[in-house]
C-alpha cells in the first residue's frame, strides 16, 4: 500500500515534531495534525514560529519547509481521520490519578476515546498507529473497540514508540538510532508494517528499521526508558557516596564509563531525572509486574523511582542545612525550571519538588528559566495541590532577567543544564548576592574551582558552596 495521506491525532511534544519531519521528508505525503485544543492549534499555526506551542532546537525550520505544502494543523478531527488512510494515535497517557492502578498504572482514557472516534469517522480501512507510550497489549483494546464499532471496516494496528529525547527531538527523527514498528505476523499486518516502514525509509537506512510483534514493540518503549532511568539513578546513589567518602563523582563516572560494556551515557550526576516519560512508564511496569504477581521484578524497578525521589529530597535538605538549618523568608534563587535544556517541557522536574520542599520551609523562591512561562510555573506548582494559589504566589516569583533573579540572593540553585548559565558573569551574579553567598549546582555545569576562587578571594573565609 503506497500511503499518500497521514492524520495525527494529538499535536502535542511527540505528534507535532513527528509530523514535521515526515512532512518534511515526504513531500508526496499530506500530513494533518489535528487535536482539539483549538489554542494548541492556532499556535501550530502562527506567523511567529517562535512561539510554536513545543519548544525544539530546529523545529522552527522544519515547520516553516512543510506547513501550507503537505502539513497541516486542524480542529477538524474527523475530516483528518476520514481522509486518511493511516492514522496515528499521540496522545497523553498521564498516570491514573484515581481508581484502580492509582499513581502506577496509565490512564488509557484518550486512547480509547481516540480509537472510538476513528471508528465513528472512518468511511474506508485504515492503519491505526499507536505512537503514544502504552502499556504491553494495549493494542489488542484498541482493535477490539475499532472491531466492534467500526461497522465492519477492517483496521490494522501497528505499535511505532517514540524514542525521541526533548531537546534534540528533531535531531532524534531526522537520524534515529533504529525506528521500531510493531504488528501482526500475519499477512494483512505485514503489509501494514511495510507500508509505515516505507514512509520512514524515506530517509532512514533500511537497517535501522526494527520490525518485531506488536507487543515486544509496546513493551521495548517502557524497558528502554526504565534501563536509562535505572543509569540516572545509579549514578545519583554512587554521588551520596562520594560525598560521604571524598571521592569525585565526576571522575567516578568518567571511570566506569570508559569502560565498552557501560558506555559514558546516562552517568552524570544531578538533582534527578523528570520528564514525561521515565518515572511515568517505570511505575507502569511497576504495575504491570504487579498485576502479574511478580513481586520481586516491581520491587526492583520501583527503586529506581525511590532512588529518584531521595535524590530531589536530599537536594532541598542541603541548602536548608548550609543556610543554617532555616530558610524561612531567605530568598533562594532557581535558575532553571524545565526538566532540562533545550525544551519547555516541564513534566516532573525536578525544580518542582525542590521549590515545593522549600516553599514549606517558607523560604522565597525566584525562578528564572529562558523558555518557561510563569503561568506555567505556577500552575505546575498548583498542580500538585499542597498549599493554595494565593500562598504560592506569595512565597514564588517568576521574573525574566537572571540578573534580576540572582539580586539579593541567599542561594542560587541550577536545576536545569541550560547552557547559557554556564556563560552568565558569576563574578556579577556574586556581588548583587548576599554573604555568605551560596551556589548549589544540581546539574554540574559550572565551573566550581573557579566559583570557589571567586569567593575566596571576596573574603577568606567566604567559601563558595557547590553540590555534587
Amino acid at each position: 500500500m503506497k500511503i499518500t495521506k497521514i492524520c495525527c491525532i494529538g499535536a502535542g511534544y511527540v505528534g507535532g515534531p513527528t509530523m514535521a519531519v515526515i512532512a518534511q521528508k515526504c513531500p508526496d505525503i499530506t500530513v494533518t495534525v489535528v487535536d482539539i485544543n483549538q489554542a494548541r492549534i492556532d499556535a501550530w499555526n502562527g506567523e511567529d514560529l517562535d512561539k510554536l506551542p513545543v519548544y525544539e532546537p530546529g523545529l522552527d525550520k522544519v515547520v516553516a519547509e512543510a506547513r501550507g505544502r503537505n502539513l497541516f494543523f486542524s480542529t477538524d478531527v474527523n475530516k483528518a481521520i476520514d481522509e486518511a488512510q493511516m492514522v496515528f494515535i499521540s496522545v497523553n497517557t498521564p498516570t491514573k490519578t484515581y481508581g484502580e492502578g492509582k499513581g502506577m498504572a496509565a490512564d488509557l482514557k484518550w486512547v480509547e476515546l481516540c480509537a472510538r472516534q476513528i471508528a465513528a469517522a472512518s468511511t474506508s480501512d485504515k492503519i491505526v498507529v499507536e505512537k503514544s507510550t502504552l502499556p504491553v497489549r494495549t493494542a489488542q483494546a484498541v482493535k477490539d473497540i475499532l472491531d466492534n464499532t467500526g461497522g465492519g471496516r477492517k483496521f490494522q494496528i501497528l505499535s511505532n514508540p517514540e524514542f525521541l529525547a526533548e531537546g534534540t527531538a528533531v535531531e532524534d527523527l531526522l537520524a534515529p538510532d533504529r525506528v521500531l514498528i510493531g504488528g501482526d505476523p500475519g499477512p494483512e499486518g505485514q503489509e501494514a508494517i511495510e507500508a509505515l516502514v516505507s514512509v520512514y525509509a524515506a530517509w532512514v537506512p533500511r537497517e535501522r528499521i526494527l520490525t518485531t510483534n506488536i507487543w515486544s514493540s509496546e513493551l521495548s518503549k517502557l524497558t528502554a526508558n526504565a534501563f536509562l532511568a535505572q543509569r540516572v539513578s545509579s549514578i545519583n546513589a554512587i554521588s551520596e557516596l562520594c560525598e560521604q567518602t571524598g571521592a569525585d563523582v565526576t571522575e567516578v563516572a568518567r571511570a566506569i564509563g570508559a569502560d565498552s560494556r557501560i558506555g559514558p551515557k546516562f552517568l552524570k550526576a544531578s538533582v534527578g531525572f523528570g520528564g514525561s516519560c521515565f518515572q511515568k512508564d517505570i511505575l507502569n511496569m511497576v504495575y504491570i509486574s504487579r498485576s502479574y504477581g511478580l513481586t520481586e521484578v516491581a520491587d526492583y524497578w520501583e527503586q529506581v523511582i525511590k532512588m529518584n525521589d531521595h535524590q530531589k529530597a536530599r537536594f532541598a535538605k542541603n541548602i536548608i542545612k548550609s543556610l543554617y538549618n532555616t530558610v524561612n523568608g531567605k530568598k533562594i534563587t532557581f535558575l532553571g525550571w524545565a526538566f532540562k535544556k533545550d525544551t519547555n517541557d516541564t513534566r516532573e522536574s525536578a525544580a518542582i519538588y525542590v521549590a515545593d520542599h522549600l516553599i514549606n520551609e517558607q523560604a522565597q523562591i525566584t525562578v528564572y528559566d529562558p523558555k518557561v512561562s510563569e503561568e506555567k510555573i505556577y500552575a505546575d506548582l498548583e498542580y500538585l495541590n499542597t498549599r493554595s494559589p494565593e500562598e504560592i504566589r506569595r512565597l514564588v516569583k517568576v521574573v525574566y532577567d537572571p540578573y534580576e533573579a540572582c539580586l539579593d540572593a541567599h542561594a542560587v540553585a541550577i536545576l536545569t543544564e541550560w547552557d547559557e548559565f554556564v556563560d552568565y558573569d558569576w563574578q556579577r551574579i556574586y556581588e548583587a548576592m548576599l554573604k555568605p553567598a551560596k551556589v548549589f549546582d544540581g546539574r554540574n555545569i559550572l565551573p566550581h574551582e573557579e566559583l570557589r576562587t571567586m569567593a575566596s578571594a571576596y573574603s577568606p573565609s567566604e567559601r563558595q558552596y557547590s553540590n555534587y
